[in-house]
């Protein structure tokens, strides 16, 4: 077969056969009739940019509950439940005096209702069973009331009053997320056949039992094209000619932020007149930001955006990994978010005239947050074309016209920036697990992995070389499991034309890691994550510049090098005088011979045994914050095992050895415990070996008792 014939049947064996999906069931709770409608989205049958895009202006000179009880009732029964000081367990149905049955919730699910420690896994993405409890009682109240005929009207006021008389939130937040987030939920979760297990096994991953669900088990197709011998990566050559990239992520630009506001509020975001004002002065929000959660004021970006420009005018093309609006997510508006988008892209034109720009989307860039219905949910008041579209009209000041098709699709595209080598971006907000709309489906909405395998096989045909940016990470614990499986093995089918891959979402400075399936031992892709732009929270403001392997007969187009530069907030806001400054450069501050992923899988294992190199990668991790918390031996596993896996939720297939090994360093291993159990006998005596303490630690981590599923009966 041709080139050509080998892509059209493999397409029309995709056509035909659609992504391979395991056979769905039947669920034992009634929903309502909907069926997912027909896409008829041919992917051959777009157009695909193959002129070269970008011109480089600097390359020739540089090199280097029950329906009984009311609503009221019911919440007033959660309130005593959460201020009862007994420790008794109460069994799943309590007969009370007035004889009406309601569900009670044991000890361990009333972690939902002391919810600082759930607010604080959300908030950072660090889901265990105390979340899972809380995500199934909350799933299982909403597909109860759904269940029983409650209107969506009814449902949106259960859920404010469940937020304000529980003290989730202040209650103009609950009445903001509860009239943003409200239809969005009822609507799906009156379509969906899931109930609480699979939800939450879902939404959550590893912090909840991994429940089958066969309406999110699916596989992506690849071509029958044979994956090429794998080429071993050279270190790219010294003194050749270089790019000169700029990747500016996760602005959260606050244009309501006000200098003196109180910093220190009980909402998501302070900083604002609305916050109130600060109960002392060292509760005032600083001039140029803040650490704690406040996002970033205009006058912060602007100078920014000078200072980049003034240092670094030789700039060749930006990465804008996505994230502009800031986290005020329950006072959003679809207007607001895009007079958000436009004015930024104001001003990234205003600072770098003629500089190509290649954006991704980020998740708070919709309204509500999260909210990426796929193609199909086309009704007007559910449809992401309000945003898709004018993405399309902003992007076009730096994208060619042949990329409007999919960014009004999906988000998503494909450029030939220079002869032989292409930018590929996604949207990555198809994967992220707080979009409720895959709840309906999540077989690869948009068709945007299909469309991947179609792009990078046309480039591995024309021998061209392949960056890929997007937002979250794929290896984050916010992408779904069954995507980052799927992603993660396109990664590997593609390893000889994926050269880079560039994200932002998590605000640290950061990487992550890419092996080969069957053998884990062989590092094939690294996933270059930047800082964010704003300080939230507990951060350092920053930004990242790459050196990309330029434009000669052997270019690697690897990145050959990178330095993260920050501005220390601190000083700037007592003296009044922001300073950015270089913070480090990876190869010299890490000792690297370049900046392979061979080099990297290196890295870790020298974080791993080195002590003093990982408190040198935890500082720059941190942007050199001085409110940083302290590393202990947990947080240095979580850190160095998010670097290790680029597959999501599956910690326990990469992680193990490494996690043995610090453990072993930091005396936690049960060869350093029984040496200590031994040591500690001969010096204190048997009986005095393990204090009340150690042992009371040891029962709460090893005796804790299981929760059956919280909610029993709702469905």
């Amino acid at each position: 077969m041709t080139i050509p014939q080998t892509i059209c049947a493999w397409m029309v064996l995709v056509t035909v056969a659609g992504v391979q999906a395991f056979p769905t069931f039947h669920s034992h709770r009634q929903s309502i009739n909907w069926t997912q409608p027909e896409d008829d989205w041919e992917i051959l049958s777009i157009p695909r940019s193959i002129v070269p895009h970008v011109e480089l202006k600097h390359l020739e000179n540089r090199t280097n509950a029950e329906a009984s009880i009311s609503d009221e009732e019911f919440l007033e029964r959660l309130k005593r439940i959460k201020n009862n000081t007994s420790k008794s367990r109460m069994l799943w149905y309590d007969n009370t005096p007035d004889g009406l049955a309601y569900p009670p919730f044991v000890d361990k699910a009333l972690k939902l209702f002391n919810l600082k420690q759930v607010s604080y896994e959300i908030e950072h993405s660090l889901l265990s069973k105390v979340s899972c409890t809380a995500c199934k009682a909350g799933a299982g109240l909403l597909l109860h009331y759904i269940h029983t005929g409650k209107t969506e009207g009814e449902i949106i006021k259960m859920i404010y009053q469940f937020c304000s008389n529980l003290n989730i939130q202040s209650p103009r937040v609950c009445e903001g997320v509860a009239n943003l987030f409200g239809t969005e939920v009822v609507y799906v979760l009156q379509r969906t056949p899931l109930g609480p297990n699979e939800i939450c096994s879902f939404v959550i991953g590893d912090g909840c039992e991994d429940t089958y669900n066969p309406y999110h088990e699916w596989e992506v197709v690849f071509p029958p094209v044979p994956k090429p011998p794998v080429m071993e990566v050279p270190v790219p050559k010294e003194g050749a000619p270089f790019f000169k990239v700029l990747q500016i992520s996760d602005t959260h630009y606050d244009p309501h932020y006000v200098e003196g506001s109180n910093a220190d509020c009980n909402e998501p975001l302070c900083c604002r007149l609305s916050s109130g004002r600060p109960a002392n002065p060292n509760a005032a929000a600083g001039k140029w930001g803040d650490y704690r959660k406040c996002d970033t004021p205009k006058r912060t970006v602007d100078n920014m955006l000078s200072h980049i420009a003034d240092t670094h005018s030789d700039i060749d093309y930006i990465l804008w990994t996505g994230d502009l609006p800031p986290h005020d997510v329950w006072n959003q508006t679809k207007q607001e978010n895009l007079e958000i988008i436009k004015e930024t892209v104001r001003q990234m034109t205003e600072k770098f005239p003629g500089v190509p720009i290649f954006p991704a989307l980020g998740n708070h860039e919709s309204a509500p947050v999260n909210s990426f219905p796929p193609p199909y949910v086309n009704q007007v008041e559910n449809s992401i074309a309000w945003l898709y579209d004018e993405l399309d009209v902003q992007w076009r000041r730096w994208l060619p016209q042949s990329v409007s098709h999919t960014v009004r699709r999906g988000a998503f595209y494909s450029v030939l920036v220079r002869p032989g080598f292409r930018i590929i971006s996604l949207n990555m907000n198809y994967c992220n697990n707080k979009n409720w709309w895959l709840l309906l489906n999540s077989t690869d909405p948009a068709t945007e992995l299909q469309w991947f395998i179609y792009e990078l096989q046309s480039a591995e045909f024309s021998n061209e070389k392949v960056h890929v940016i997007g937002h979250i990470p794929p290896g984050h614990s916010d992408c779904l499991k069954v995507w980052s499986r799927n992603f993660y093995k396109i990664i590997s089918r593609y390893e000889n034309t994926i050269m880079a891959q560039f994200y932002g979402h998590t605000h640290f400075d950061e990487f992550e890691m890419f092996y080969d399936p069957a053998d884990l031992s062989h590092p094939n892709n690294i996933a270059y994550i930047g800082p964010s732009v704003s300080p939230y929270y507990d951060l350092n403001p920053g930004y990242r510049i790459y050196y990309v392997d330029g434009d000669h007969d052997t270019t690697t187009r690897l990145v050959v090098d990178h330095e993260s530069w920050i501005m220390n907030l601190k000083e700037a806001n007592h003296y009044d005088y922001p300073i950015w400054y270089k913070l480090y450069t990876a190869r010299a501050a890490y000792n690297m011979k370049a900046l392979r992923p061979v080099d990297w899988d290196n890295l870790i294992s020298e974080l791993t045994a080195n002590q003093e190199l990982f408190d040198l990668y935890y500082k720059n991790y941190w942007k050199n914050s001085p409110v940083r918390p302290t590393c202990d031996a947990e947080c240095r596993k979580r850190i160095l095992c998010d670097a290790k896996s680029g597959r999501s939720h599956d910690r326990r297939h990469f992680c193990s050895e490494l996690e043995a090994k610090v453990d072993d360093e930091s005396g936690k291993s049960w060869k350093s415990w029984i040496y200590r159990g031994l040591s500690n006998s001969e010096n204190y005596g048997l009986d005095s070996s393990y204090g009340a303490g150690e042992t009371d630690e040891a029962i709460s981590t090893t005796t804790e008792w299981q929760i059956p599923d919280v909610i029993i009966s709702f469905v």
